[in-house]
């Protein structure tokens, strides 16, 4: 039997969930959306004169913090007719890249970055730059609607000069969809919850805060629902709003996750 077998597993994300799907039901599992995590990118004027900065080399780092970050800049200069030219400056530019996601999206563009993070986190991207000179430098910092205050204090800390690059935001869920999300989880109806970021948890936490159910909803992941998290980010967020019980890979990979919550089951059930 496979490990599983019956078990109802809610995704969070908002992308890859075809994908994310497919690897819940090799394992026996039943996956159901429940998007707690809004995406609008923001192709605007603002951006694209930061793409423009860019490629006139105005930056002596470039600090890509997601995937999607990197994506939505190459598109950007793609509409622009400016792509083959940001690349080029890109590889000529000292790059750091947080997270697995952000530093394969470089790799598709042929960009190698000068500074990879340790273990996904911005503290880990910061553990590495401090390797490096940044006082006068120029950085620029691509964020992802969180304003990842450590991160700049760090930066002013080191005296970088930095400016931000916001190539989309994180939008509020449907209430729709969370109120169900909840409903589930306080019902007993779901095996496991998968976040894939950071926003998701908050989202999730804040929803149930507003309607006097936080208590609940710790009660449902100390039961019988088992919180999983693509990696030691994400799960350190669970962890700071009293989920104790966090199932999560060494290596920040989705497959990974999948398969470590099918060995949990396996071995609960084992036992």
């Amino acid at each position: 039997m496979k490990k599983l077998a019956g078990k109802k597993i809610a995704l969070l994300g908002s992308r890859k969930i075809d994908e994310m799907s497919k690897l819940v039901q090799n394992q026996g599992g039943v996956a159901v959306s429940r998007p707690a995590q809004g995406t609008a990118l923001l192709k605007d004027d603002k951006l694209k004169d930061h793409v423009e900065m860019l490629i006139e080399g105005s930056f002596d780092w470039v600090i890509f913090t997601t995937g999607i970050g990197v994506e939505t800049i190459y598109q950007t200069s793609f509409d622009m007719n400016r792509s083959d030219a940001l690349i080029s400056s890109l590889q000529k530019t000292k790059i750091a890249a947080r997270g697995y996601k952000t530093a394969n999206s470089l790799k598709r563009l042929e960009i190698l970055p000068a500074v990879r993070d340790d273990d996904g986190s911005m503290a880990g991207l910061m553990r590495e730059l401090s390797a490096y000179p940044l006082k006068g430098s120029k950085v620029a910092l691509q964020l992802h609607g969180d304003p990842a205050p450590q991160l700049k204090q760090w930066l002013e800390e080191n005296q970088a000069d930095y400016e931000d690059i916001l190539p989309y935001i994180h939008i509020p869920p449907e209430e729709k969809v969370m109120s169900q999300l909840l409903s589930e989880l306080l019902d007993g109806e779901l095996d496991s919850v998968f976040f894939t970021s950071t926003p998701q948890v908050r989202n999730l936490f804040s929803f149930a805060r507003e309607r006097n159910a936080k208590e609940q909803l710790k009660v449902c992941f100390s039961g019988r629902t088992v919180a999983l998290s693509v990696g030691k980010v994400t799960a350190q967020a669970l962890f700071e709003e009293g989920i104790s019980r966090v199932i999560f890979p060494e290596v920040e990979r989705i497959g990974s996750s999948v398969i470590e919550l099918a060995r949990y089951f396996s071995s609960e059930e084992g036992t």
